[in-house]
């Protein structure tokens, strides 16, 4: 039998199990899951990326 994966909750790092009974995974509950969603809202979390010049992109458009 494979033991289970257990994995820290990204906002309070609690250990979740990686089964079906936590439905919130990788978080430990719901509460957990709206703060993370709430920090990405306010966009206190980013994700880095390059810049593509506006003119690149309105020629794709087209």
């Amino acid at each position: 039998m494979n033991p289970t994966l257990t994995v820290k909750c990204p906002t309070c790092r609690q250990n979740v199990a990686w089964t079906d009974e936590h439905p919130y995974r990788p978080f430990c509950s719901k509460r957990c899951k709206l703060i993370d969603l709430g920090e990405w809202a306010q966009e206190r979390y980013t994700v880095a990326a390059e810049e593509e010049p506006l003119s690149e992109w309105n020629n794709e458009v087209k």
